[in-house]
């Protein structure tokens, strides 16, 4: 059954439309795991607790039946369900089942891998929280479980809608350390943890989650505290500085602040072992557990491996992976790699298209003609964002001829040359400008608004095309913000030569 799935044209602003976006989503389900929860609920000698075990492997599918037995329209009770097994008590066996028949169920590899990457995510989140926590509080075993398991849960929507944004979000936030209000305003609109939380009070999901959202918003302040106190190197004096304080004392130490901790840990060795978010999170559980750190970073890696046996699936990450590597080592971003040389196929369409291009007499009937042959070259050569402009001299303004990779208003751009130094020294004599790391903070703040908006990227060419000395296109383009690939650069190069005498010999065509 396909994703019915419908993504706005343009990304929610507000929590109210950002809720009913994420409210209007049906998660998909693997079909196995679909298929034998759906023969269990059919087959009258199993209970409702071989069931709800049997719903363990599909995170999504947890979320749907303590969605719908939560909703206001179907629960009685005042409190929402805290386990699964009371979730299904309530809805039914026949409403469970009508509920499966809604969802999608897919193969477990054609589930959106940001979806099932975030399902992961949770899965080790409960693993942590079962062995760190549940042994030491047993009879709130199934709070700290399902807790930890859904908690995240209001991101596995976004995951199905919108997994740009949250992966743009982890490389901005969590790889290059920018600003996260700033980030989450400019890309979400609101701040990413009070969406959470709305939405997990939208669906009345478990108390413990909301708990953990409103320690993470309203309740930071009294969090930094217990964060300063865990610092301390001095388990005495941590406890002395505990005992000044008994209010705190009490609000740290309440059971449901496991669920966060669980996540915390959880989210953290997504980066690797050794880096300062774990760390901060590895010292909050040692206090709260009135352990070592080094007993807590042991457990928390067993843990980890644990959940390794049990949840790591083909082409995920699990953090358990980077426990054999050197200690200093953090996973890097998908976006800070150098994505591989083109393969073996697009080279020899490259070489084709420019071929063509340097064809004489010209084999173009007009310019479109000619700037859809080059961009075709340029992303065969390994780019993945093009942008070609034309110049037009006596109105000395910049027009799109042809782009690729990126949104279909870039098609409408016009750019006005004398309002920009660049773009004049661009326009005023074939050049090229690479923008880095190292000098994107330089250039990035000359170029035009709109171009930083279509090529958010450190990594990024822009490079001028003349005949005769008089410059007629200017050519942007990028890897998707990677670092680019050598070879591509060179190819770049070398078809931007391409273009330039394609236009040479279309002019004296034309003429």
């Amino acid at each position: 059954m396909p994703i019915e799935t419908k993504v706005p044209s343009q990304t929610p602003r507000t929590l109210d439309r950002w809720i009913k976006l994420l409210d209007d989503v049906r998660l998909p389900v693997p079909k196995e795991s679909h298929d034998r929860v759906l023969a269990a609920i059919n087959d009258n000698r199993r209970s409702l607790r071989d069931i709800a075990e049997l719903m363990q492997d599909s995170p999504a599918l947890v979320l749907s039946v303590m969605r719908e037995a939560n909703h206001s329209a179907n629960a009685s009770q005042a409190e929402p369900a805290e386990s699964l097994e009371v979730a299904l008590n309530r809805l039914g066996l026949e409403r469970s089942a009508q509920l499966l028949a809604r969802l999608p169920a897919l193969p477990g590899d054609d589930i959106p891998p940001v979806l099932r990457q975030f399902l992961l995510i949770s899965q080790h989140a409960a693993q942590q929280a079962s062995g760190l926590f549940a042994s030491r509080l047993a009879r709130l075993w199934q709070e700290i479980h399902w807790g930890s398991l859904l908690f995240l849960s209001p991101l596995w929507p976004m995951a199905v809608t919108y997994p740009k944004l949250l992966d743009t979000w982890e490389l901005r936030v969590i790889h290059k350390g920018e600003n996260a209000a700033e980030v989450e305003i400019e890309l979400f609109g609101v701040r990413l943890m009070e969406l959470c939380q709305a939405v997990a009070l939208h669906w009345r999901l478990p108390e413990w989650v909301t708990q953990g959202y409103r320690l993470l918003t309203s309740e930071r302040e009294q969090l930094a505290q217990v964060f300063n106190i865990a610092r301390e190197t001095d388990s005495l004096e941590q406890q002395h500085r505990l005992d000044e304080e008994p209010g705190l004392r009490r609000w740290f130490n309440q059971p449901a602040n496991t669920v966060l901790l669980a996540n915390g840990l959880a989210l953290a060795a997504q980066v690797g072992w050794d880096n300062p978010h774990l760390l901060r999170w590895q010292l909050l559980t040692a206090l709260y557990l009135q352990t070592s750190l080094d007993d807590v970073q042991q457990q928390v890696h067993q843990q980890a491996a644990a959940s390794a046996r049990h949840h790591a699936r083909h082409a995920l990450f699990h953090p358990a992976e980077a426990l054999i590597w050197p200690w200093q080592q953090r996973r890097p971003h998908p976006d800070m790699l150098t994505p591989p040389p083109p393969p073996a196929e697009n080279l020899e369409r490259w070489r084709t298209l420019c071929a063509e291009m340097l064809a004489q007499p010209s084999r173009f009937s007009n310019a479109v003609h000619l700037a859809t042959h080059a961009r075709d070259a340029l992303l065969a050569c390994g780019m993945q964002r093009v942008l070609l402009l034309t110049y037009d001299k006596a109105t000395d303004a910049l027009r799109v001829q042809q782009t690729a990779g990126l949104p279909k208003e870039a098609a409408a751009l016009n750019l006005a040359v004398k309002q920009n130094k660049l773009l004049q020294r661009l326009t005023s004599q074939a050049g090229q400008l690479r923008l880095t790391p190292d000098n994107h903070a330089q250039f990035a703040a000359l170029l035009p608004a709109p171009i930083n908006a279509l090529f958010p990227s450190e990594h990024l060419l822009l490079r001028s095309l003349a005949v005769n000395g008089q410059v007629i296109m200017l050519l942007l383009a990028d890897q998707a913000g990677r670092p680019l690939a050598d070879v591509s650069v060179q190819a770049l190069g070398k078809t931007a030569q391409c273009i330039e005498r394609a236009l040479a010999t279309f002019a004296t065509r034309s003429s």
